[in-house]
């Protein structure tokens, strides 16, 4: 059976989703002011994994995702280039969506923008406010986070030295080491809204990044979701505050499980923006690399686990794939036109799979058991019928991992 590390309980558990038939996930998705680096996609990438590996096991997914567009970052941005905010939202948005593409990463079922669901932020804040845990300040809305019982319970955030006096912070987004141990805002009047702004029934203004993923949810998948995936650097307030606004609101449980990626590292420090060690999708392609080892060296390691990207790393992990795949090309030469039927060395690699991938979505351990079977294999000596049953398990598995054919 799948067991995941969930990161609520702190522990490996074994999967059992909220709804048999169907299994609900949103993940965290692109902050939009800047195009997406392959440290995003290292995200994007473990998720992807998670919903195809969870449609192998037969189950149906419905995967829902946020576009942040509204954002501080993003108005700062606006406003440092001298162009229209929609502009650049909608032009790092479209790329978005073809690199999603270009590294296989499902459309998903819900892929929303922040900017069309704003009646669903404010029927959250007016739901809020109405229960006592929001409240107005100076023309903004604050949630009063010490109202919220288990306030800190994906973090496990120790409350003990929580200031006793009232502290408010005002921003979207802080640095992401560190808690913001006070009341956290959710709406930005009209004064304070930047120009971007709604008339809507609590008055003008805009939704503040904090109920942003929220108002999503609430408007796409409005249940409790079997998972909840993000970025290891979420667990700083972002999914804590989700949790406090939607069981604040609806009082019942946001997700059964978290799941959190660990960062992608460049040559020992975190691949961000902010720092300037970035590596793009393109920049990869244009040193020779095709998309589908760009997706591998991604996914090829414990997905909680940091990962330090080098040019070194992306050519070992390249050359690694390229075995792999003339060992594929083998057997699709054994097996031409023969249809296929389970085999010996098919079950063996199916089981082999499962077997890590069950174990908290082993890639890098399932990858590496794959390989060792088929090096034991001569595989120019198989019979057509049994190359044609391990050539249709590996297409299976591919259909997971995406990078063999």
């Amino acid at each position: 059976m799948l067991k995941l590390f969930n990161t609520a309980s702190n522990q490996m558990e074994t999967f059992m989703p909220v709804d048999s038939n169907k299994v609900r996930i949103f993940t965290c998705g692109p902050s939009i002011y800047r195009r997406a680096h392959i440290g995003n996609f290292r995200t994007f990438l473990y998720e992807d994994v998670t919903v195809r590996y969870l449609e192998y096991l037969g189950y149906t997914v419905q995967r829902g995702m946020n576009i942040t567009d509204l954002e501080d970052k993003a108005l700062l941005e606006a406003e440092k280039q001298g162009r229209p905010l929609h502009e650049i939202t909608e032009e790092n948005i479209s790329q978005f969506v073809e690199e999603m593409a270009l590294l296989r990463i499902k459309h998903p079922d819900h892929l929303a923008r922040a900017s069309d669901h704003v009646e669903h932020a404010v029927q959250l804040i007016e739901t809020l406010l109405e229960k006592g845990f929001a409240y107005w300040h100076d023309g903004n809305v604050y949630y009063d986070a010490l109202k919220f019982a288990s306030f800190g319970k994906i973090a496990h955030l120790d409350l003990s030295d929580w200031p006793k006096e009232t502290r408010r912070f005002h921003l979207d987004n802080y640095p992401p080491n560190w808690w913001n141990k006070g009341d956290f805002i959710l709406w930005y009047g009209e004064k304070k809204a930047a120009g971007i702004d709604w008339e809507t029934p609590i008055g003008r203004g805009r939704p503040a990044w904090n109920v942003q993923d929220a108002s999503i949810i609430v408007g796409c998948m409005d249940e409790s979701l079997s998972i909840y995936c993000g970025g290891v650097d979420n667990l700083v307030r972002h999914h804590d505050y989700n949790v406090a606004i939607i069981e604040a609101a609806r009082e019942y449980e946001m997700a059964r499980y978290w799941m959190h990626g660990g960062h992608l590292l460049s040559n020992g420090k975190k691949m961000a923006k902010s720092l300037g060690n970035v590596y793009y999708t393109s920049t990869l392609l244009e040193l020779g690399y095709s998309a589908e080892e760009i997706r591998f060296v991604l996914i090829d390691h414990p997905y909680r686990q940091q990962l330090d990207f080098s040019k070194e790393s992306m050519a070992n992990s390249a050359s690694r794939l390229r075995a792999f795949r003339q060992k594929a090309a083998a057997l699709r030469r054994a097996a031409p036109g023969t249809a296929s039927s389970a085999s010996k060395l098919s079950e063996r690699l199916e089981t082999i799979f499962r077997q890590r991938m069950n174990n908290d979505l082993d890639v890098q351990g399932a990858f590496t058991a794959l390989e060792s079977e088929l090096d034991e294999v001569d595989l120019a000596a198989l019979a057509p019928s049994e190359a044609a049953a391990a050539l249709a398990a590996l297409e299976k598995i591919d259909s997971v991992l995406q990078v063999i054919f």
